[in-house]
C-alpha cells in the first residue's frame, strides 16, 4: 500500500512537467516512482532534459529515456520533484536518508519550483522525530562529531557510508526541534559540515498520498 501511495503521488507530481522543461530528480525510492513515471511520459513524446542528484537517479533516468545533463554546467532549473523522510504544513521537511541531501539542496536551491512527493506516513504535525542527516568532510569527522554530540544532537556515523561526494553522513536525533532556522543554522556555521537535511525554505508544494488519495499542500508564498 506504502508502495502505491508513493507511485499516486509521483504520478500526480510528475503531470506539472510541460515540454521543454529542465527537471531536477531527486533520490530515493519514492523519487524513483517519480523518474519512472516521467519516463513513461517521455516515451510518449514528452520533450524535456534532467539533471538529476545522485549516480543511482542517474542511472534510473538513463534506463527510462530521460536525457540527462551535467547539473556543473546547469545555473537554473525549472522543476524539481524529490522525496522527503518528514514533510509538515509549513512545508519544512527533513531529508537525506539516501545521504543525498547536499546535492538535493544545491539543485533546490536552482529551481524555479520545488515539489515534494510523499505517502501519508512522511506526513507530520511538525519535522523533528525522523533522523537529520549532516554531510561531514572526513577531515573534519572527530571535531564535528564532538560539536554535534555538545549540541545534544546525538551524532551517530553511518558506517562504512560515503556520499557521492565521497564525503561522511552523521545523522542526528535532537531531543526538540522547536526551532528549525535556529538549528539550520546552527549546523551551517559549524566548520567542515558541508550540509545538512533541513529544508526550510526550498519546498513549494507536496504531493501526499493516503490509501490511494493524493493531497496538495502548497507553501504560503510560493511560486505557482
Amino acid at each position: 500500500m506504502i508502495d502505491d501511495d508513493k507511485k499516486a503521488a509521483a504520478v500526480a507530481a510528475v503531470a506539472e512537467v510541460r515540454d521543454g522543461m529542465l527537471v531536477g530528480l531527486g533520490t530515493g525510492s519514492t523519487a524513483a516512482f517519480a523518474i519512472r513515471a516521467l519516463g513513461e511520459r517521455v516515451a510518449a513524446g514528452l520533450a524535456i532534459r534532467a539533471v538529476v542528484t545522485s549516480d543511482a537517479s542517474g542511472k534510473l533516468a538513463r534506463q527510462v529515456g530521460i536525457p540527462v545533463l551535467d547539473f556543473a554546467d546547469i545555473a537554473r532549473v525549472n522543476l524539481t520533484i524529490d522525496g522527503a523522510d518528514e514533510i509538515d504544513a509549513r512545508c519544512f521537511a527533513i531529508k537525506g536518508a539516501g545521504g543525498a541531501m547536499l546535492r538535493e539542496k544545491i539543485v533546490a536551491a536552482s529551481s524555479a519550483r520545488m515539489i515534494v512527493i510523499a505517502d501519508g506516513s512522511k506526513q507530520v504535525d511538525r519535522i523533528g522525530a525522523a533522523k537529520l542527516p549532516v554531510e561531514v568532510l572526513p577531515f573534519a569527522r572527530g571535531y564535528v562529531e564532538r560539536v554535534l554530540a555538545d549540541l545534544g544532537g546525538a551524532p551517530v556515523m553511518r558506517d562504512k557510508y560515503r556520499t557521492d561526494q565521497g564525503n561522511l553522513v552523521i545523522d542526528c536525533h535532537f531531543a526538540t526541534l522547536e526551532d528549525p532556522r535556529a538549528t539550520a543554522a546552527l549546523l551551517a556555521a559549524i566548520p567542515g559540515i558541508l550540509g545538512h537535511g533541513l529544508f526550510l525554505d526550498e519546498v513549494d508544494a507536496a504531493y501526499i498520498a493516503t490509501n490511494g488519495v493524493v493531497t496538495r499542500l502548497e507553501r504560503a508564498g510560493a511560486s505557482a
